[in-house]
């Protein structure tokens, strides 16, 4: 079958085949329908984050998949059955986080991750996967299923951002997203009940992110002219912070973007980057205003049925916006390619 796979040693994917799998006990076997890129399989690419499975020299790509169960395998699931797996397994056996069906709350030395970090993805024609990592979403949600991972990590996120905020009452009325990637379009999406919303990128117009965001009613802010740390000032401060940027500054200006009682949910990755802050400012503006951020990552089976719900829920124009690129495996290098006019990409390969 053909798969999509970084070998080592090389800076580009290609595509290779491999042996079909076979699902072991408790497995079900999954035709690939499609599978979404985005930035983190650019940064494995790169060398930059994530490992190839121990003793292989090659690591299948893709963590946002949707596909269509081939053969259930004795499991809960009955063939034609559409489904999104779950990204994260347990290294070598189960430990605490999985067996309470915590994966997402695992820290990175007590999980793999599939398509990223030690354990292959689901960039080929077909993959395996324990029943418990699948989630059926409805059939009329194929085509676009691979959204459904990320949606579900700002599910996450924006659940914990509230659980924070959960020993008063806590109306929040505005929301500012950083960055204008598909994760900031999407969460931006998801804070339709808002009554003010925000997006903090760096393009110049015209841009069909910044067409995006302003046709979901929100005002677009370029950092480069109001950078975060100023944004109170210049706008208002925000109830909700959502960072999806891995600009490691923001983890600090998202505090000063806060109102008081505010929350800013960090879900960005950054390199190591040494800068100065004014250490003492920082904690009396966090301790004075009864302000918190909150770290995210990965995301569980209770928050990707969550995701399949919203996406289900967002409006048709918007999805046409954001998707700009599906191919095939014979063009697989388009689905990397990242460019002024690209958003979001998959790769296809079923197209039945």
């Amino acid at each position: 079958m053909n798969a999509v796979a970084l070998r080592r040693g090389e800076s580009a994917p290609a595509v290779i085949q491999k042996p079909m799998p076979e699902p072991a006990a408790g497995e079900a076997l999954v035709r690939t329908l499609r599978v979404g890129v985005d930035g983190t399989d650019r940064e494995v690419i790169g060398g930059a984050h994530g490992s190839f499975p121990e003793g292989e020299d090659h690591l299948v790509l893709g963590h946002e998949a949707v596909g269509v169960v081939e053969d259930p395998n004795g499991t809960r699931f009955s063939a034609s059955d559409v489904v999104t797996p779950t990204v994260r397994r347990p290294p070598e056996g189960a430990n605490g986080y999985f067996e309470r069906g915590e994966p997402d709350m695992a820290p990175p030395d007590m999980c793999l991750e599939r398509g990223i970090d030690g354990a292959h993805g689901f960039m080929s024609e077909y993959f395996t996967s324990p029943a418990e990592s699948l989630v059926r979403i409805p059939e009329s949600l194929a085509p676009l299923g691979f959204l459904v991972e990320p949606l579900s990590i700002s599910e996450k996120a924006i659940q914990h951002a509230y659980a924070s905020r959960s020993a008063f009452d806590w109306r929040p009325e505005s929301a500012l997203v950083l960055g204008n990637g598909p994760l900031g379009l999407l969460t931006l999406a998801m804070l339709d009940d808002y009554d003010r919303t925000y997006c903090v990128g760096r393009r110049d117009r015209p841009d069909p992110t910044i067409d995006i965001v302003e046709r979901l009613g929100a005002t677009y802010v370029d950092s480069r002219e109001t950078p975060v740390r100023a944004f109170a000032v210049e706008y208002e401060a925000a109830d909700l912070v959502y960072e999806a940027t891995g600009h490691a500054k923001h983890a600090v200006e998202t505090a000063a973007a806060l109102a008081p009682g505010g929350v800013g949910a960090l879900l960005g990755v950054p390199e190591s980057w040494t800068f100065e802050v004014d250490g003492g400012d920082f904690h009396k503006d966090m301790v004075m205003n009864n302000k918190a951020l909150v770290g995210s990552v990965n995301s569980g089976a209770d928050h990707f049925r969550a995701a399949a719900e919203r996406l289900a829920e967002l409006p048709e124009w918007f999805i046409d916006a954001l998707v700009t690129r599906v191919v095939g495996t014979d063009d697989v290098a388009r689905a990397f390619e990242n460019d002024e006019t690209t958003i979001k990409t998959a790769v296809e390969f079923d197209t039945r």
